[in-house]
């Protein structure tokens, strides 16, 4: 199991994350915002079963997929400079639905998304917006897209952002701190730090999923956890 992370993930959740997987440590320098240049969701979209990574995607992170049989399709457009550039591949993708600002999207999420139902927001980090738990249940920092799933017929819970930390921001976004293996939520932070905590752990214990806290601090924004199996067959 690898476990990607932003590479300024403090070092007691980094010692936590190693009790399930290969932590790696994702940066770059110099290609968008600061805040958000080592955030590896703003880099890598999970598709069902596929991996696309940004044509500007570290080196080394690409021969690490190598070195592990990690299959991958590289999309078409760089990360840019400032959003929402800096947000083409940030999509939440279920089974069945692909939820991002349509406008922006990469074509190669389209094109390996021929049969999943399309859901346009308004913001375009949707991702760091927008954790979906199960197919029918979500957890926002976002108003616009809180109101639009709903619309749609599924359960989201709205955590304020303003409680989330990321440096260089006003604040940052729940679902940049989480992320899902299994049925574990993993957090960066611990949830006594929000008012909606007794919401997320009510929500997570009918969902039957084990709540994960990395740090006793604050939640802080790194631009999710992804893990990657790497017997997972992601062929193009």
């Amino acid at each position: 199991m690898l476990i990607i992370v932003d590479k300024r993930l403090s070092s007691e959740a980094q010692k936590e994350l190693t009790h399930y997987g290969e932590v790696l440590l994702f940066g770059t320098e110099h290609i968008t915002y600061e805040a958000v240049s080592c955030h590896p969701d703003v880099f890598i979209c999970f598709l069902n079963g596929k991996l696309i990574v940004a044509p500007n995607c570290p080196d080394e992170i690409i021969r690490k997929f190598s070195d592990n049989g990690i299959q991958f399709l590289t999309g078409v457009k760089p990360v840019g400079g400032l959003y929402p550039e800096s947000a083409l591949y940030n999509a939440t993708i279920t089974d069945n639905l692909l939820i991002h600002n349509l406008n922006f999207t990469d074509k190669s999420i389209f094109e390996n998304a021929p049969d999943l139902k399309h859901i346009n927001v308004n913001q375009a980090y949707t991702r760091c917006n927008l954790l979906h738990i199960t197919e029918n249940n979500f957890i926002t920092s976002d108003r616009g897209i809180e109101k639009k799933i709903k619309a749609h017929g599924f359960n989201v819970l709205y955590v304020n952002p303003e409680q989330i930390v990321l440096p260089g921001f006003n604040h940052g976004f729940f679902g940049g701190c989480c992320g899902k293996h299994k049925n574990c939520l993993f957090i960066n932070g611990n949830l006594k730090f929000i008012q909606e905590e007794e919401n997320v752990r009510e929500l997570c214990h009918l969902l039957k999923f084990e709540i994960i806290e990395l740090t006793k601090k604050p939640l802080f924004d790194i631009g999710s956890i992804l893990f990657i199996q790497e017997e997972e067959d992601m062929n193009d």
